[in-house]
This record gives C-alpha cells, structure tokens and sequence, in this order.
C-alpha cells in the first residue's frame, strides 16, 4: 500500500504490536503508517490519571453490558459527562482560560453525535488498552518503521511512521 492508517483501533486488540507489524508489513517501502492509540495519560497529572482509573471501572461494568444496553447508557453518560464538560470548557475558553487540563475539553468544539459515539467507543468495549509515547514509539521501530513523528497536541498520541 501506498499509505496505511489506523486511527482507534489497534488498542483494542489484544496483541497491538503485533497488529501495528502486520500493518507496516502491507505497506510499500517509504510508505508512511499513520497511527491513534489511546494514551496512558503519561503527559497529564497524577489527579487526571485517577479520574480515567475510576472511570475505568465503569467501563469494565458497562462492557458487559448487552448491546441495546450499552447504546443507552453510554448515551447517558454522552448527555450527563461528555457535553456538561465540554461545552463548559467551551465557555470556560471564550473568556480565556486555559482549558487544556479540564477532562473532556477536546470535544469542546465537538457535536453530541461524536460524544455519543465516542463514549460508546471508551466505555462499550470489553478491551481497552492504553500506551505511553515511548512503548508506542518501540512497536513502531519493532515493526519496522522509521522517521516516527508524534503529535504533540490533542488527541494524544497520533503517530506516523515510514516503512524502512
């Protein structure tokens, strides 16, 4: 191929490195592999990192949810935690504040249909695994890929890679 992305996937399988591998395999030499995985929040304070932790269970509970079920309260929690914090980052910007350190406030700018589907996305999932720069980095070398750039910015971390 003459480009590969994965944007949300791979960290839901169980074996990401080895699906990161079998991606760059298909990809044509100095073809690039864009990547998103979910990060371990290695960027963010010790308080952020507990918050995702009790939030995490939730999501274990949910998971198993059926399906019809899981559509509904993850619909809930879009209405109930996605839009009340985002949209009062929103405000919370337009009279400038800082807002990179409010959970949630990159969907500031978001509709409610991409809360919806994301919360279904973080919470209805059985499989949820989260990376640091650093070990994503490694699976990408490991794969073969160079010249790895990350993005510094929200959604972390959104990698590309060229294939050798």
């Amino acid at each position: 191929m003459d480009f590969g992305y994965s944007l949300g996937v791979l960290h839901h399988v169980p074996d990401t490195a080895a699906a990161i591998a079998a991606c760059a395999r298909l990809l044509k030499p100095g073809a690039p592999l864009l990547l998103y995985l979910y990060y371990r929040f290695d960027n963010r304070p010790t308080w952020f990192r507990k918050l995702w932790e009790l939030s995490d269970l939730g999501r274990r509970a949910i998971s198993k949810l059926p399906l019809e079920r899981r559509h509904l309260v993850t619909d809930v929690i879009a209405a109930s935690v996605y839009w009340p914090l985002a949209r009062g980052a929103q405000r919370l910007e337009r009279l400038g504040v800082d807002v990179s350190t409010v959970p949630l406030a990159a969907y500031r700018d978001k509709s409610f249909y991409t809360m919806r589907t994301d919360a279904l996305d973080r919470f209805g999932t059985g499989l949820e695994q989260r990376f640091t720069r650093l070990e994503i980095e490694s699976m990408m070398r490991a794969a073969g890929l160079e010249r790895i750039r990350f993005r510094d910015g929200v959604p972390f971390w959104c990698a590309v890679g060229f294939r050798a």
